[in-house]
């Protein structure tokens, strides 16, 4: 959470038709490829409308995947502005060790701006390579892979490009990215915590892995929006801005939002521009409507969120105040009680409870690339209700289950210890036990089926985790 409130205003004082707004809300509910978790829309640099569904809450990090890559462009933009590096550098004069190794032409005139702009050359991603190739060094992977067109001349988004920005950066200053932010854009955009996976050890990922609120998101939007001025101080150079935020290479993304070019780890969108993570993580920024909008949500269908932007938020932006109105009030009430629906069984009991209590479940059901890499479940019953275990190769996570709604809380993952925030909820049917766990610092989502007749369990996941090897992984990471 922010550290200080973004200035509020009501949707009507500053041209926004609320009905709009709740229409939005309306398509994404209703889309059964989206799981909403929460939206923030500013607009002339005020909150008109923000919610969470429960039981995602404004006050948790989110992992903002690919979104993450935005914040490494700014923090390249600080870092260029500060002189520690230049876009016309080569990637290799900032890894002289590598000099004598790095002979292919093309990885040798491999530019920062060529990274940061995803058109190194290469014409796919070539992350798993590049860390095959040198697990503790994935740049030196990187260049040693030479690039398959000329660098500048194609795009391929890459996540090892801006693993190298990142890498560049974080060697200038000497800091991780996280720690070089914190007093350049974190404090004085009033940014609360926020953490970064790393890879190796000591070194922010850059790409990924970045957890922040919704509201850091939006923050991050807004400093875009006013061209890098933050409370009247100048945080990110002007120049930066509408260098990053301008299309520099042609894509080809099959959905419209994705087709319409790449900046520096900006998207150029159908309207304005954005950062945007792996299952519906947002930044959406709206100049010629002055408006900001940030989204965390689960979804494989991406195009999805952004469509209903763009057919009921944005034609709700009018150009001047509108008449005070009770839609105001209604949007307002219908924000704050937001919520997932909860997974209700026939039964919140079990009619064969001495069955069920103590059930060991082991992995069954079919293949799949949806399926989780569980070792099994355990039912257990005390004086608190009823509980599930999941167990992996690495470790157990024990949640209350929730039966008449979703019931948050944040267990240890043993034996590897760290507290993980899920929340559960389910109920039986028949001879089968049906429950989904939310990963509540995560988009991802767990529906697991307990069979008592065969004793199996059948666990699916809503959107495949990209990196989290096991479930203890799937929270933010701590200090």
């Amino acid at each position: 959470m922010s550290t200080r409130e973004l200035p509020r205003s009501t949707p009507a004082a500053e041209g926004v038709d609320a009905r709009g707004v709740a229409a939005f809300l309306d398509a994404v509910e209703a889309d059964p490829a989206v799981d909403p978790h929460s939206v923030v829309v500013l607009r002339h640099g005020r909150v008109v409308a923000s919610g969470w569904w429960a039981p995602y809450a404004a006050e948790r990090p989110h992992l903002l995947y690919s979104l993450s890559k935005s914040f490494t462009s700014t923090a390249a933009g600080l870092a260029v502005a500060e002189g520690l590096l230049g876009l016309d550098d080569t990637v290799l004069s900032h890894f002289p060790e590598l000099d004598a190794e790095v002979t292919d032409p093309r990885s040798r005139a491999l530019l920062v701006r060529h990274v940061a702009a995803m058109a190194s050359g290469h014409v796919e991603d070539t992350w798993d390579r590049a860390v095959a190739a040198d697990p503790q060094e994935p740049v030196r992977g990187f260049l040693l892979l030479p690039p398959d067109e000329e660098p500048g001349s194609v795009f391929a988004y890459n996540q090892s490009a801006t693993y190298a920005l990142g890498a560049i950066v974080q060697r200038a200053s000497g800091q991780t990215l996280t720690d070089y932010l914190r007093p350049r854009l974190l404090d004085p955009l009033g940014i609360g915590a926020a953490a970064w996976q790393q890879h190796p050890a000591g070194r922010d990922l850059a790409f990924t892995g970045l957890h922040a609120a919704t509201d850091a998101v939006a923050r991050l939007g807004q400093l875009h929006l006013q061209g890098g001025v933050w409370d009247g101080v100048q945080l990110l150079p002007a120049e930066w801005v509408a260098e990053a935020t301008r299309r520099h290479i042609a894509t080809d993304g099959g959905d419209p939002d994705w087709e319409q070019g790449y900046g520096f780890q900006f998207w150029m969108s159908q309207h304005g521009y954005r950062g945007d993570g792996a299952y519906g993580q947002f930044c959406l920024v709206l100049p010629e409507q002055d408006a900001v909008v940030a989204i965390t949500s689960a979804t494989t269908q991406m195009q999805n969120v952004l469509d209903a932007v763009w057919a009921h938020l944005l034609p709700a932006l009018g150009p001047a105040p509108l008449p005070a109105s009770e839609q105001d009030a209604a949007l307002a009430e219908r924000l704050a009680r937001l919520a997932l629906p909860a997974v209700a069984g026939q039964d919140a009991a079990p009619a064969d409870r001495a069955a069920w209590a103590g059930a060991a479940f082991t992995p069954g059901g079919e293949g799949g690339d949806d399926r989780a890499a569980l070792t099994g479940v355990r039912v257990t019953e005390d004086g608190d209700g009823w509980a599930v275990a999941l167990s992996d190769e690495a470790s157990t996570l024990t949640a209350p289950l929730g039966t008449d709604g979703w019931r948050v809380s944040e267990p240890v993952a043993e034996p590897v210890g760290g507290a993980v925030p899920v929340a559960v909820s389910g109920g039986w049917d028949a001879q089968a036990l049906r429950f989904d766990v939310l990963f509540l610092e995560t988009p991802h989502r767990l529906a697991l089926t307990c069979s008592l007749a065969s004793g199996t369990v059948d666990a699916r996941w809503g959107t495949v985790p990209l990196r989290a090897g096991h479930l203890h992984d799937l929270r933010s990471p701590r200090p």
